[in-house]
């Protein structure tokens, strides 16, 4: 609409989110935004339904992972929209933007602590981007508008606050088209930077690429690759993004971070200059593991993320770019391609090749040991082979899903959705709903532990209603296994809070809620129970029953933050580790 048009506030919103090509928002109805929400059928937009709030959030932060567009979410003021707090602050720390569309008190009662009063800018400010509060009616379609840019400028959630009464009213608007008030591209950077990182690259010995999440985000997984076989470089994916490069391809070296793969920690850590494409270099997802101390001090690193405040946080840089992963790479192809030829370099790529040999070996041996009635590294094992080369996998948190990262490989379609570093339990199973709305003709598989499936199982009624055929893999071992991990290595087998009493049976529990149901208790049975309900196109939830005792649990996620107990007070002293009796 080029010039001001008479509508109401709810119109101004509404057609904001058409401009935004939003297809859909997800939430729980409420009479705060109804106005609005009475517009969407003939405006063509959908409202999905989800059964609890935080659902909602996760499932647009996957929902954009698996687009590249914003999410948006809704719910009724005060505990609607505080019930979103997790799966915001899990799309915040995701760098995913989301929009939360946050109806708030009407403005003739605020501060009488009426009816579902909350200031829930206060509360949303710390887990956000941003908080865009309406200051007036007038300022509805605006005030989105900001919301929408940070939201993709900070790469992060936003949420656009309007008092309930805000909905309604006239004025006058313009509505503007998405590149008159936000801009897209980024570029790559500085074209000084980027001819020091390809000189650098050039002459190192050992070079290795780490890939990061905005190398999917570009679509640059091939650029990669072609930089990679240029220098004879393998590739490492950073923690819980395996999707950022092939997993077949001859120079994959595996994911860094907690339960990655040792071939790419211990190539790593013998690299000369390491290019970071696409990534913060997290604090958490670049500790040591396995005892690997794998960030050289003296590698040179080149880190590229399309965020400038994240440069240099964790690890100090030789070459600083500000700028799309994609467009950076391509510029340093370029130079390369021009000024050097492909490097062959064979006793690094035997190196490579030994080193991804190795850690395929130890896993996959890990894995054939017997489990009672299913050691879950087979049963993940056992998935891997079964997955479709486009499937989209969500992980959650917990010590199964944690252990998925040494055995998840991803093809050039498919894609990793996980939990990443806010790390809340109950993500995956929506985030897969998520990214099955954004790519309803790819395979989506969830993998939950039972522990987080008790937070999100409700949801399978919603996979229903929207008929989203997603298979959930519970692995049930009845008890939260990670902190189980944490009492048996700190705690001397004193178990508390860590068992899981559940229903008799998962299986039949979906079913009640008209899903497929299916119980698997043999290894042998994994792949092809995946493979049957992939092929039908039903939600299905697939119940793992597998190993939970000690020998098959991943190590605690940290041990740099846990100490044996000391105890001080006469009374607690038999739980002083120095008063252990030998097991």
């Amino acid at each position: 609409m080029n010039q001001k048009t008479r509508m109401t506030p709810s119109e101004a919103i509404v057609e904001t989110l058409l401009q935004e090509k939003v297809s859909h928002v997800s939430g729980i109805v409420g009479s705060a935004f109804m106005d609005m929400l009475d517009l969407f059928p003939t405006a063509g937009i959908s409202f999905i339904p989800v059964r609890h709030e935080q659902s909602a959030a996760h499932m647009e932060d996957a929902y954009a992972r698996v687009t590249g567009r914003c999410g948006v979410c809704t719910g009724q003021n005060g505990p609607g929209i505080t019930n979103m707090v997790t799966g915001v602050a899990a799309a915040t720390h995701a760098h995913t933007p989301v929009v939360i569309i946050s109806p708030s008190a009407g403005t003739p009662s605020i501060g009488w602590d009426g009816f579902q009063e909350c200031d829930q800018v206060s509360v949303f400010k710390a887990v956000t981007k941003a908080t865009v509060r309406v200051p007036h009616p007038r300022r509805a379609a605006d005030c989105l508008r900001t919301a929408f840019r940070i939201a993709y400028a900070d790469r992060g959630a936003v949420l656009y606050d309007i008092p309930r009464d805000y909905f309604y009213g006239e004025l006058e608007e313009r509505i503007l088209a998405p590149h008159q008030y936000r801009v897209t591209a980024r570029g790559c950077g500085s074209l000084e930077d980027i001819r020091r990182a390809a000189d650098l690259l050039k002459k190192a010995a050992r070079p290795i690429i780490l890939a990061g999440r905005g190398v999917v985000d570009a679509g640059a997984k091939r650029t990669v690759a072609a930089i990679a076989e240029h220098l004879s470089a393998p590739v490492a994916v950073t923690y819980l993004h395996n999707d950022a490069f092939p997993g077949d391809h001859e120079l994959f070296a595996g994911p860094i971070g907690y339960m990655g793969a040792k071939s790419a920690m211990n190539l790593m850590k013998e690299a000369d200059v390491i290019l970071a494409l696409g990534t913060r270099l997290s604090y958490f997802g670049t500790l040591p593991q396995y005892d690997i101390n794998y960030f050289p001090e003296s590698a040179k690193i080149i880190q590229i993320d399309i965020n400038p405040k994240h440069i240099g946080r964790t690890h100090p840089v030789e070459v600083a770019i500000a700028g799309d992963a994609g467009e950076a790479s391509s510029e340093i192809l370029k130079i390369l391609r021009a000024e050097s030829a492909p490097v062959s370099n064979p006793a690094y790529r035997k190196a490579i090749r030994d080193a991804q040999d190795a850690w395929e070996k130890e896993i996959s041996d890990l894995a054939m040991k017997d489990g009672t009635p299913v050691n879950p590294r087979r049963a993940l094992l056992e998935m891997q082979k079964a997955m479709p080369k486009d499937v989209i996998v969500t992980t959650d948190i917990g010590n199964v899903s944690s252990t998925a990262n040494s055995y998840l490989k991803f093809s050039d379609k498919g894609m990793h959705i996980a939990a990443l570093t806010f790390g809340n339990t109950g993500f995956a199973y929506p985030a897969a709903l998520g990214a099955q709305l954004g790519r309803p003709e790819a395979p989506v598989v969830a993998i939950i532990g039972d522990g987080a499936w008790g937070m999100s199982l409700h949801e399978v009624s919603t996979a229903v209603e929207h008929s989203l055929p997603v298979v959930a893999c519970v692995f049930r071992n009845g008890a939260w296994c990670a902190e189980k991990k944490n009492q048996i290595d700190f705690y001397n087998d004193r178990f508390v809070g860590v068992d899981i009493p559940v229903p008799d049976s998962f299986a039949r529990v979906a079913q009640a809620m008209g899903a497929k149901g299916v119980t698997v208790d043999r290894a042998g049975d994994v792949g092809e129970a995946l493979k049957n309900a992939l092929e039908s196109h039903t939600p299905t939830v697939l119940e793992i029953m597998v190993d939970g005792s000690a020998p098959h649990l991943a190590p605690p996620f940290r041990r740099d933050a846990l100490a044996m107990p000391t105890r001080l007070m006469p009374k607690y002293a038999h739980l002083d580790v120095r008063n252990w009796k030998q097991k």
